[in-house]
């Protein structure tokens, strides 16, 4: 009679133990990977292996049976890896094995997710909500405006300076990843709204003076939490239902440039993509709206 091996967690005890104290690791990312190294190793036991006596041809069988896209999606699929990865480098370090039999697996190939877009309307209703009868809320319209107008990523907003702003030429000079700067036109709207905010409210919130454009109400410099937590709040005040984050208004900015025909590569270089495939995703975006658009009000869609 045959016996087979029964489970052996306690290597992967060891190895998420030595995750949570070492990289400090959430409890949510600790939980999924214990689920997808328990999902190998019930697969193994019941073909008298483990983690540990695993080979390399192992695993390629256990991903083409439990892995294929019918059976799971590629961002799991690539998680399922690097707990894999992850799991047998740390055994290699501490000499529990010879050799990492992850070490010729290939990363499952990652679809681009299309990005949430809220509409023209949905944004107006958006901008109109910050009461701009106060000081924080001038301030926060302002950043709306330009966020929109501009397409800034949050970061690059948060850490605007006075200087970064020519409101004579009515253009932003932005500090991009990789230290890479560029220059990106503002529009007329946000830079009325911003000549409103220097002029009625940035003096409240710095009344000595300062570098920081967008300054929190302490009057330093705000911090990314800050503002995302104050569009949560404007997103439900103005009765969207959809997700609404910084992001967000930076995908409308693209997305809603490329609908009215703008050039792909001068949207490129607003966004400060480094690849014009990251870009080419708005098309696709475009593209979807447009099928959309076609089901829901043609008779034969």
């Amino acid at each position: 009679m045959r016996v087979k091996h029964s489970a052996n967690h306690e290597p992967i005890n060891g190895y998420l133990d030595a995750m949570w104290l070492e990289r400090g690791l959430s409890e949510n990312t600790l939980a999924a990977y214990r689920r997808d190294l328990h999902k190998a190793q019930t697969w193994l036991a019941a073909r008298d292996k483990d983690l540990l006596g695993a080979t390399a041809a192992d695993l390629y069988q256990f991903m083409s049976e439990c892995l294929s896209p019918a059976a799971i999606s590629s961002r799991s699929a690539a998680r399922w890896l690097s707990a894999m990865r992850g799991f047998y480098r740390y055994q290699v370090l501490n000499r529990n094995l010879a050799d990492d039999p992850t070490a010729e697996l290939a990363h499952p190939k990652l679809g681009k997710s299309l990005p949430g877009v809220i509409s023209a309307q949905q944004v107006e209703a958006l901008l109109d909500t910050p009461a701009v009868d106060t000081t924080l809320g001038l301030r926060d319209r302002a950043m709306l405006e330009l966020l929109y107008a501009s397409g800034l990523r949050i970061s690059e907003l948060i850490g605007l300076e006075l200087t970064s702003v020519n409101l004579r030429q009515g253009w932003v000079r932005v500090m991009g990843k990789g230290g890479k700067e560029r220059v990106v036109p503002m529009g007329d709207a946000a830079l009325n709204w911003i000549e409103r905010y220097l002029r009625d409210a940035r003096p409240e919130l710095l009344p000595h003076g300062g570098a920081v454009l967008f300054p929190s109400r302490r009057g330093r410099m705000m911090t990314r939490q800050t503002f995302w937590y104050a569009i949560k709040r404007y997103a439900v005040q103005a009765g969207i239902d959809s997700k609404v984050s910084p992001h967000t208004l930076r995908h409308a900015f693209a997305t809603h440039l490329v609908d009215n025909g703008a050039d792909l590569r001068a949207v490129q270089m607003m966004l400060g993509h480094s690849d014009l495939s990251t870009t080419q995703i708005y098309t696709h975006v475009a593209q979807q709206r447009l099928q959309n658009l076609v089901r829901e009000h043609h008779p034969r869609g």
